[in-house]
């Protein structure tokens, strides 16, 4: 959450609303932001953090553990006619990355702005590819990993 919330000014350039939340309650939250978040970054969490008490909402993007209670970590990027256009679940142990984070949504924007797409690990600038026939077997020729 501090290292998405590092980068948040990138993310809001890209118009993309960060909410955060975990089944902690709001009090709970409060706590974290001001005993934690304010420490790791000048001002904490510029974003909602959000109680899922019960795991509701959890459930439904398959990320509650019911037998610990808690929603496991879950990063969903989610376009504005509020489809999926990705999701990482990772377990407690392992972090997210917010780089990635940021190459994928700079990745769908382009996909939709040109409606080419982005091969593995594409970063803005570098070569696209336009689906069709004539792709069809002949992606080396264009792009290499």
């Amino acid at each position: 959450m501090a290292a998405v919330a590092a980068r948040y000014d990138q993310l809001k350039e890209l118009d993309v609303v960060v909410l955060s939340m975990s089944t902690d309650s709001h009090f709970v939250h409060k706590i974290w932001q001001e005993e934690e978040l304010t420490k790791m970054l000048d001002g904490g969490v510029p974003f909602p953090m959000l109680s899922d008490a019960g795991g509701k909402v959890g459930t439904l993007y398959g990320v509650y553990d019911e037998g610990a209670g808690v929603d496991i970590r879950g990063r969903f990027i989610i376009d504005p006619d509020f489809v999926i256009r990705a999701m990482e679940v990772l377990t407690p142990e392992v972090g997210r990355n917010p780089d990635e984070l940021i190459r994928q949504v700079q990745a769908f924007r382009h996909v939709v702005a040109t409606g080419e797409v982005t091969p593995s690990g594409w970063e803005p600038g570098e070569t696209t590819l336009t689906p069709g026939p004539d792709l069809v077997g002949k992606v080396w020729k264009v792009w290499k990993p």
